[in-house]
């Protein structure tokens, strides 16, 4: 039984876009689809810079689930090509296009080409919390240890 949820993509602009495809997986175990660059023209990024570059398509996800825009692992060892809000989520209700912000954290200019695979999208469950205020909070081994406590 699949219980995979159906995400529906919506193309904009499709006769100008025709030559981007849409989110794929790129082989059959990959958790991410891989999204591409729908810019009119090559765009450069140089050191230190953010661009917010458009896919070319909306999205529905399912109530109860996110899609979280994830950077390529390949882009960022390569030429520190990440996403300024990583991950990024895009929420069950939102229906704009989906943009990516990328940040060009390497030493050299980078181009964008159009076309290219610049993000990925994870289809996640999402869990809505009840809060609880409370008097105190149940004590743990950790305790307050925060950033750096097991040592480096």
């Amino acid at each position: 039984m699949n219980h995979a949820p159906i995400i529906k993509f919506l193309p904009l602009k499709p006769d100008l876009n025709a030559d981007i495809p849409l989110p794929r997986y790129m082989t059959p175990q990959s958790a991410g689809m891989d999204i591409c660059a729908a810019i009119e023209k090559n765009l450069r990024l140089e050191h230190g810079e953010i661009s917010l570059i458009p896919t070319g398509f909306a999205v529905a996800i399912p109530e109860g689930f996110e899609a979280q825009i994830r950077p390529r692992s390949g882009l960022a060892a390569k030429h520190g090509i990440g996403l300024i809000n990583s991950p990024g989520t895009i929420d069950s209700d939102y229906r704009g296009e989906v943009m990516i912000a990328v940040i060009n954290l390497g030493k050299k200019r980078y181009t964008v080409h159009r076309g290219e695979r610049i993000a990925q999208m994870i289809i996640n469950k999402v869990y809505r919390a009840s809060l609880k205020v409370v008097e105190q909070l149940d004590e743990t081994e950790r305790d307050t240890g925060g950033f750096g406590h097991t040592g480096l």
